[in-house]
């Protein structure tokens, strides 16, 4: 646990659960990070605060959507960021839980990256919480919202680079490991469309006036934040149509180039069939057979045979099918 004090139009930090109760106590405005679950942070959450038992089990737990709470000297916030995974195609998600008081805001997360950040722009700016705790949580959603947009459009990008290779390598040895890429993507948009619903539904919320702890004055920065996520959830929603969009196309592009090769394989077996006949006649060598002593019969047979196969082909032609 790590909490930021305002005292005296400075920030103080500390780590003792004293003095935060303290400073609570006193009416300081203050920012409290948890990291990890202790008796002393229990008791933080259920003497000092005066959280609900509920919510101070929830905090610790990773919750699949986000969602909103309001009593009555507090709000609850589950909001859901989001980082770079594994690979190019794949995304992480991660849960910021936010406790929104008069005098406090209390945070727990499971991004140290993002806590790390929120702290360094605290230290730049401790008139954030200077001013009162709805704008210091405004900060700590809207720097949540802002690290959507790169990573969407890195997934953009991504998905603009394989609709172009749909068309050339679908159906070809250097395409194989196209369709896992297709997967990875529609796996992670999928998971930042069922997040993003949610989260622009709570973001709404938050912007409309809705909860007493949100002043007036403090509400056109939540509506920018909410403007700010409906163009992620806007662009997610459209990634989502076009990877399937992809997905549909490669299967098709596929599918064309198999019917392709088939059909290929079958003009070649048909014309084949002709002289496997003739040449399986010839070779029987049954004693009365005259072409079998004939002097001509050999260019004779070789002569039927390319006749035949052109005439074939002649004729694929003139039906188009080559």
């Amino acid at each position: 646990m790590l909490a930021h004090i305002v005292t005296g139009g400075k920030i103080e930090k500390t780590a003792s659960a004293e003095a935060v109760a303290e400073a609570h106590r006193a009416g300081r405005r203050m920012w409290v990070d948890l990291e990890d679950r202790t008796p002393e942070t229990e008791k933080l959450l259920l003497e000092t605060f005066k959280i609900h038992p509920l919510i101070a089990e929830d905090i610790w737990l990773d919750r699949s959507v986000p969602k909103i709470d309001e009593f009555d000297d507090y709000l609850y916030v589950i909001v859901h960021g989001v980082r770079r995974g594994s690979t190019p195609t794949k995304v992480e998600m991660y849960v910021l839980d936010i406790v929104l008081g008069r005098t406090f805001v209390i945070t727990q997360h499971r991004d140290p990256a993002y806590a790390e950040a929120v702290r360094e722009h605290l230290e730049r700016l401790p008139r954030l919480l200077e001013e009162g705790t709805p704008w210091f949580a405004h900060a700590l959603i809207d720097y949540v919202v802002d690290r959507y947009l790169p990573l969407i459009d890195k997934l953009g990008a991504k998905i603009d680079r394989i609709e172009s290779d749909v068309v050339e390598r679908a159906g070809m040895a250097d395409g194989r490991d196209m369709m896992s890429e297709i997967f990875a993507l529609k796996r992670s948009v999928q998971s930042l469309s069922r997040i993003t619903n949610h989260q622009r539904e709570i973001l709404f919320r938050l912007s409309r006036s809705e909860f007493d702890e949100i002043p007036k004055n403090a509400i056109p920065y939540f509506r920018d934040v909410y403007d700010h996520f409906v163009r992620v959830s806007e662009l997610v929603d459209s990634y989502r149509d076009l990877v399937l969009n992809a997905m549909d196309a490669y299967l098709s592009v596929q599918s064309n180039r198999m019917n392709e090769t088939v059909k290929t394989l079958t003009l070649m077996s048909t014309v084949m069939l002709p002289l496997t006949f003739i040449s399986s006649v010839y070779g029987m060598n049954f004693r009365n057979m005259p072409e079998v002593y004939w002097r001509w019969g050999y260019p004779f047979a070789l002569s039927l045979m390319a006749v035949v196969g052109t005439s074939i082909v002649l004729w694929f032609k003139r039906k188009r099918w080559l």
